[in-house]
């Protein structure tokens, strides 16, 4: 995954996450508009009940908690997305790497048992240590192989 594309999808997330946290701010700041006091030239109007008061209280939590929650949910997203995705890709250029490393052990043990191949009747052994050398560099050879091709497509794929 490039930078750009990381920092595209970390921006979003960041953003939206922000403009959540300064809308509650800005609610929770903010004088309440069926507050008496805060009209001056308004006749004198008889309090709201104070069940009206804590309805309007939950409500404005429940909002307020709503949005922080679709905030940090799309946090979530833009960060572990594409950090799970990159670490999977990782993990398979591991994997590859270390099948690779034992392909080469048994492309070594292969090429200095070379010599026993013609030799089948004289050292039965040795041949057979060659013969499965050669099929432990092969095998090995192809999972390290796979493990690449499988690594570039994910990270190619979206």
């Amino acid at each position: 995954m490039d930078s750009v594309r990381f920092g595209r999808a970390l921006g979003i997330g960041a953003r939206a996450a922000a403009k959540t946290l300064v809308t509650a701010v800005d609610a929770a700041t903010s004088p309440n508009p069926s507050d008496s006091s805060a009209q001056p030239s308004a006749p004198a109007q008889p309090r709201p009940s104070m069940t009206t008061q804590v309805t309007s209280s939950v409500a404005q939590a429940k909002r307020t908690t709503a949005g922080v929650a679709q905030g940090g949910k799309k946090f979530g997203e833009a960060v572990w997305r594409p950090f799970v995705r990159l670490s999977g890709v990782l993990w398979l250029e591991f994997t590859g790497v270390f099948f690779g490393i034992f392909a080469l052990y048994a492309g070594t043990g292969a090429w200095k048992l070379r010599g026993e191949l013609h030799e089948t009747a004289t050292n039965h052994d040795a041949h057979m240590h060659f013969l499965m050398s050669a099929v432990m560099a092969v095998i090995f050879t192809y999972f390290c192989m796979s493990s690449f091709v499988r690594a570039n497509r994910r990270e190619k794929s979206r």
